[in-house]
């Protein structure tokens, strides 16, 4: 069926589910993995349980305009509370599960929420820590019950009960009347940014902004109702409401929601998903787990393994996009399928991947060219939350690890004298909430936003390449560029590296803190005989700042080959003695890194990287998971790279 032909007058996404229960309403539209197994609900089934959600809001006292507190992992009871809010007029605001309890009373507060549908036991604490500093918020409601039969039910009701309550004796000509009046302009969703300089905005994105988006981006890849897609990340992040919603809501696919982030890997595998979505810290840890599995196989799996990954590199990448390959390149790739990659993408749970993209974070292209060798359509896109996330696409067949793309259907694009990426699509946010100012400084009135990252349109493909946020692209001393995501994408393709920050900006050389990834090294450890009792220890053994060392030396040598970044290379590093961590305040609750904190917590660690000690000795403060603060005291090794000598002159800036 087209859906484009059903499309009508939809001006909201609970206008979408109508549609959706006419077209598709036997297809399923969720499932759910619960206690080992699959649920499924059709789109009838979930319009009905929306329906009741949303007479039971009305009972409870929700009305038009309310914001909508949702704080949950992946549940479709949770998405069922976006649209069951939507359909009462009110504005669902997703939050981060994994935010403390005072970046929860943050948003709350300035969302004005006066509702909050919550996952568990976790979140109703989390709110009660702080309910004293929210007078606005006046009731809550959960999905799990499990642990709250002694808590205090005055302003706390289950989301069965709600819904119960809106099947016996809700008011269904109400409810009708007002989701029938909601208009193209009225808000969908407001959603937070990562915050990675600052406080988090709440962006306002209309029903136009999510739909005409969906709706471009949907034919751009040509998605059907018969899709399969996993939703794991979290739903306050743009990136889950638009392929979870938006996407799902516009083509009538079915989202998957995992049993726990434990199990999802192993569930993955189960659905086999068509249409993927992942950053690259996602596609890190597989390839860290394929590596580690191939360090335990046999010799000769190792063998047969390095010698069809050669193969899939030189001409995987050319077969998926339908170039010209030699026939007997062509058979032993098919043998290397057979073999290698076809079992490999079955451990793995992208067999049937039909559209895989990646973003959030740059991805570093050896990361990115492994998974296409192995016949993986995985394609980049670049995006915002204000953008409601599409900017530029990869269109099959022109895919490439350097560039994001070309600019998303309805989306212009241009770049400024300072080299900032402009753009202005259908997708362009109504405001930042309660915010004009920053709304000012992002959107001029002829709707042009500011993306803050440093980019430029390769004239020979037109694709946008993206260099880095403008704020971290700079100079060295002499003049060379300075741009770190470059260096660091290429040191976390290595397993044993989870997270790297570059610093150089206006220094004579770079530098870098380190965090290995305690899965791959403990692993080696293991293999080595190597006892250690915690992550400090093994990060500071002699053998492993050795191996990190041939890893900074090998990047040196790749980046030493790129004329206008080969000031880049890293003179010496440190491998830090904790993981940064977002309940420290290191990075987003989506993992990117806060460079501006981690700059100023670390100086003592980059003022000795500087001035040549040979080791340092740092207090640190940690938060531990159930609040409380702590130190780590440690004594880091300061380690000397291999650095390739380039002519100043090849470095400068022109």
């Amino acid at each position: 069926m087209n859906a484009d032909a059903h499309a009508g007058d939809i001006t909201s996404v609970p206008k979408l589910l109508e549609r959706n229960v006419a077209l598709y309403g036997q297809r399923p539209a969720y499932r759910e993995k619960e206690f080992g197994i699959w649920q499924s609900w059709t789109w009838s089934e979930a319009a009905k349980e929306i329906e009741a959600l949303a007479l039971g809001l009305l009972l409870l006292g929700v009305v038009k305009g309310d914001r909508v507190a949702i704080i949950g992992r992946n549940r479709p009871a949770l998405y069922w509370s976006m649209v069951a809010v939507q359909r009462t007029g009110a504005i669902p605001v997703p939050l981060y599960q994994d935010a403390a309890a005072e970046e929860i009373a943050y948003a709350l507060d300035n969302s004005g929420a006066r509702f909050a549908i919550v996952g568990d036991q976790e979140q109703v604490d989390k709110i009660a820590d702080v309910r004293e500093d929210l007078p606005g918020l006046a009731h809550i409601i959960y999905h799990d019950g499990q642990g709250l039969r002694k808590y205090d039910h005055a302003a706390m009701t289950s989301l069965a009960d709600v819904q119960a309550k809106g099947r016996e004796s809700g008011d269904k000509a109400k409810l009708k009347a007002l989701t029938d009046a909601l208009t193209y302009d009225d808000t969908c969703v407001m959603l937070y940014t990562s915050g990675t300089t600052g406080r988090p905005k709440g962006v306002v994105l209309s029903n136009r902004n999510v739909i005409e988006t969906a709706k471009n981006t949907a034919g751009f890849d040509h998605l059907t109702e018969k899709e399969e897609t996993l939703a794991y990340l979290p739903m306050a992040w743009v990136g889950d409401f638009i392929f979870s919603i938006g996407h799902a809501y516009w083509a009538g696919f079915c989202v998957n929601c995992p049993e726990s982030a434990d199990t999802m890997h192993a569930d993955l595998r189960e659905i086999g998903p068509t249409y993927f979505f992942a950053p690259p810290a996602i596609f890190e840890a597989h390839l860290t787990q394929v590596m580690i599995r191939m360090e335990d196989a046999s010799r000769l799996k190792q063998k047969m393994f390095h010698y069809f990954m050669a193969q899939a590199k030189e001409v995987g990448p050319r077969i998926l996009d339908g170039e010209p390959v030699g026939l007997w390149a062509r058979l032993k790739y098919a043998v290397g399928d057979f073999l290698v990659y076809g079992p490999l993408k079955n451990r793995l749970g992208f067999s049937r991947v039909r559209v895989g993209y990646t973003a959030g974070e740059a991805i570093g292209p050896e990361l990115f060219d492994f998974y296409r060798s192995l016949g993986i359509n995985l394609k980049q896109l670049y995006g915002q939350t204000e953008a409601t996330v599409f900017i530029t696409q990869q269109p099959d067949g022109q895919v490439r690890s350097d560039t994001v793309g070309v600019p998303s259907p309805g989306v212009e694009l241009k770049i400024t004298d300072a080299g900032e990426v402009l753009y202005r699509s259908p997708g362009t946010f109504v405001e930042y909430y309660k915010n004009p100012e920053s709304t000012a400084s992002t959107k001029d009135p002829e709707g042009w936003v500011a993306t803050g990252d440093a980019g430029f349109i390769d004239p020979k493909s037109g694709h946008l390449r993206i260099i880095d946020r403008i704020k971290d692209v700079s100079k060295m001393q002499e003049g060379a560029l300075f741009a770190p995501k470059y260096v660091e994408n290429k040191l976390k393709f290595f397993p044993n590296i989870l997270e790297a920050v570059v610093f150089g900006a206006g220094k004579d050389r770079c530098c870098a803190l380190i965090n290995i990834d305690l899965t791959a090294v403990g692993n080696w450890a293991e293999r080595n005989n190597i006892a250690y009792s915690s992550y400090q220890e093994i990060s500071q053994h002699p053998k492993v700042l050795e191996i990190i060392k041939g890893h900074v030396n090998a990047v040196n040598e790749t980046v030493a080959k790129d004329e206008m970044l080969a000031g880049c290379q890293i003179h010496r590093f440190m491998v830090l003695h904790k993981e940064l961590d977002a309940d420290d305040g290191e990075m987003t609750r989506t993992r990117k890194v806060r460079r501006a904190v981690i700059g100023d917590k670390y100086d003592d660690l980059v003022t000795a990287l500087y001035d040549g000690s040979a080791s340092v000795y740092t207090e640190t403060e940690v938060t531990y998971e159930d609040g409380r603060k702590g130190k780590i005291k440690a004594t880091l090794q300061a380690c000397d790279a291999s650095v390739i000598p380039v002519s100043p002159q090849k470095v400068a800036a022109e």
